[in-house]
Parts: structure tokens; C-alpha cells; sequence
């Protein structure tokens, strides 16, 4: 049982930390400030190309696997762009893997590559107003028409919808009350985010303002049937392929955020003095932060297994759901440790701390809630009841 990195492994964080160093903390504040999306950060990205990295070289990937892609968006966390840089390039990282499972030859060639380049840039629109994580009842209705299908509905908390080129969407293809199961009828499409049939409006909210967070109202969008991924409704088992590698990255970066949050207040404590002593000596000082570090490493391990089982063909739901729930909490505790050890300091945008508190509230929150993992181990890992 080894622990450590491979060579390839190292190199790609090291090689990432190095990309990332050539955007300074004050452009990340900037951005936030301005709520304006990283373009220059995200065609950087694409054009060395870290946005294929767990895509096969086939379509213009690197044809690494889920470990590689979480170990570099953990590089990009860490280096100072927090969840801002994380979920500016999260979809492609992880949002294509229906198409290179499902897809066909065709369609693997004709929509991977121009999001790899960076030439178009996607969003994840499953989410709806009223149904939370009760995906099976979608709102949002596809229904068949001559070469195709015509949606109309609603979706929310669509990350970078106001700047995409293309969507994921999931949609009801055959109504709740005709399917005997009730995870069948939904279909998954990669199609145009047409604008004249889609009004996007974004989501006031408390950090990271430069990724927008968007409503969608669908209304009368056509999308051709080669547009579909897979077999019309088995969209829900097939987006399921994608919900593992996308909780592996999201505690990935959790972990990138906590990391950067501790070195901050670290490299502080040794530098201030108070009482002519830094106030690193003090253990008040001192503990709270070595638990932190701590903490996150022992969370990334857990993030690390199962990474490794996903690329392994292995069921990884336990520990794909404990990794994140651990990624989150304690790179929590670890920006608001950090902000404690600053003190006034921590809560002035200056010193960027605060910006990191806001932002790792997103992993702590989405895509799944802490609660409903719980709920998620309790029944698969202790066998007890299902509670919803």
C-alpha cells in the first residue's frame, strides 16, 4: 500500500502550481470584485491543456484518469484562485465524461474537442427550482418531434450558463406517471445554448462573483436527436457515471482552498509581532491550525481512494460522498482558523482569507449537502434504514 504520488503524479501538481503562479492573488481579487468571469485564466488553462486531462487522447485529451484530474484541480485551488479558479474550468473536467462513456464515435469527435481547445465552453444544467436532489422528478420536459426534441422548462444554480456555448441537460422524455421505474424517462443531450429560446438570469450571492450561478427558462428549444447521449431515457443512470468524479474533484478542491487558507495564516503568525514575540510561539496559535493541517491531509486521503478505485473500474460511491463531506468540513474549519488567526486582518479582503471563507462554503454545499451524505453512509455503510 503506498501513499505517495507517482512521478507523473507530482508532476502534474507541480507543473499546475507553476501555471496557476502567473495569476497573483490581486487578479483573483479583482475578479471577485468585479464579478467578471476569468477569461484569460480559463484560455490559459485550455491552451496548455489541463481541461482534457482525464479525457481520452482520442478526442484531444490527455487520456489521464479521475486521480490526475483531482490532484490538479487541487493544484489550482491551492494556488491562490480558490473555488473562483476551480469552478471556472470545473465542467470540463468532469462534465464530458457521459459523452466519452455513452457517446458515440461521432459525437465524441464533434463535442469534446472544441471544449478542450477552449473554442466553446459548457454548463451542467440538471438542477430545477422545485425538486432539489429528488432528480427523478425533473420538471423539464423534452418532448419528440419530427428529427428531434422540443424543451420547454426551468433549471437553476447553472454554474457559467451566462457564458456558455454548450449544456448537458437532463430532461423528462416520458412523464413520471408512464415509467415503471421512476429513474427511467429522463434523457441526457449535449446541445447549443440556443439564447433565443433560453433567458439566462444570474443569481446574486455571496462569493465567488466572477462564476456566475444562473436561472434558465427553456422555452421551446429544439435539439436535434443526434444531439442526445445514449439511449433516450436512461439519462439518469448515465449522468450517474459522472456524480462520483465530480464529489472526488469538488473535495479535491476543498482540500486546494484549505491548504492555501492554513499557509496563509501560518506565514502571518510568523511575521506578526505582538508583545515583542510572533504570535506563532503562542500554542493558542499554534494548535488550531497544525489540527487543521492535519485534518485536511487525512481528508485527502480518503479523497485520493477513491479517485484511485474510480480509475480502477471500481464502485467508489462510499468513498467518493466521505471524501467530499471530509474535504469540506475541515477546509471549513481551516479558512475560518485562518481568519481566527488573523484576526481583525482575516476579515479584510486585502489579506484574502475572507474571500476563501465565502468560496469553500461551495463545496460544503453543493453539489450534495453534508446531511444527505450522511444519510447516504448510514445506509450503505452501517445498513440502516433509508431515511428519505
Amino acid at each position: 500500500m503506498d501513499f505517495s504520488l507517482t512521478e507523473d503524479q507530482r508532476n502534474v501538481r507541480e507543473s499546475v502550481l507553476q501555471h496557476c503562479s502567473q495569476f497573483s492573488d490581486d487578479y483573483w481579487l479583482d475578479r471577485d470584485r468585479e464579478g467578471v468571469f476569468p477569461f484569460d485564466f480559463y484560455a490559459a488553462m485550455a491552451d496548455a491543456g489541463w481541461l482534457g486531462v482525464a479525457m481520452p487522447q482520442s478526442v484531444g485529451g490527455a487520456g489521464l484518469g479521475i486521480a490526475e484530474a483531482a490532484i490538479m484541480m487541487q493544484a489550482v485551488a491551492e494556488a491562490g484562485g480558490g473555488m473562483t479558479a476551480a469552478s471556472s474550468i470545473h465542467g470540463p473536467v468532469f462534465g464530458l465524461e457521459p459523452i466519452a462513456l455513452f457517446g458515440t464515435e461521432a459525437q465524441k469527435q464533434r463535442m469534446i474537442p472544441p471544449v478542450l481547445s477552449g473554442a466553446e465552453k459548457m454548463c451542467f444544467a440538471v438542477t430545477e427550482p422545485n425538486t432539489g436532489l429528488d432528480t427523478t422528478k425533473l420538471k423539464t420536459r423534452a418532448e419528440r418531434v419530427e428529427g428531434g426534441y422540443r424543451v420547454n422548462g426551468e433549471k437553476i444554480w447553472i454554474t457559467n450558463a451566462h457564458v456558455a456555448d454548450r449544456m448537458m441537460l437532463l430532461a423528462r422524455t416520458t412523464p413520471l406517471d408512464q415509467v415503471a421505474n421512476k429513474t427511467h424517462g429522463l434523457s441526457l443531450f449535449f446541445t447549443r445554448l440556443d439564447r433565443d429560446r433560453i433567458e439566462h438570469r444570474l443569481i446574486p450571492k455571496m462569493g465567488r462573483h466572477a462564476v456566475g450561478s444562473t436561472m434558465l427558462f427553456i422555452n421551446d428549444l429544439f435539439i436535434p436527436e443526434e444531439d442526445r447521449i445514449g439511449e433516450e431515457g436512461q439519462g439518469f443512470r448515465i449522468i450517474l457515471k459522472g456524480l462520483n468524479p465530480e464529489r472526488i474533484l469538488l473535495g479535491a478542491e476543498a482540500i486546494g482552498i484549505g491548504r492555501n487558507a492554513i499557509q496563509r495564516a501560518a506565514r502571518y503568525a510568523r511575521e506578526r509581532i505582538v508583545f515583542d514575540r510572533p504570535i506563532g510561539m503562542n500554542q493558542g496559535i499554534q494548535h488550531p491550525l497544525a489540527k487543521c493541517w492535519a485534518q485536511l491531509e487525512a481528508a485527502n486521503l480518503m479523497v485520493m481512494q477513491a479517485a484511485t478505485k474510480f480509475d480502477k473500474g471500481e464502485d467508489c460511491g462510499v468513498e467518493a460522498n466521505a471524501g467530499k463531506y471530509l474535504a469540506a468540513e475541515t477546509a471549513f474549519e481551516a479558512c475560518h482558523t485562518a481568519m481566527l488567526t488573523l484576526g481583525g486582518m482575516g476579515y479584510a479582503q486585502e489579506y484574502h482569507v475572507e474571500r476563501l471563507l465565502r468560496e469553500v462554503l461551495i463545496p460544503r454545499t453543493a453539489p450534495v449537502s453534508p446531511h444527505m451524505i450522511l444519510n447516504f453512509l448510514a445506509e450503505k455503510v452501517l445498513d440502516l434504514p433509508k431515511s428519505y
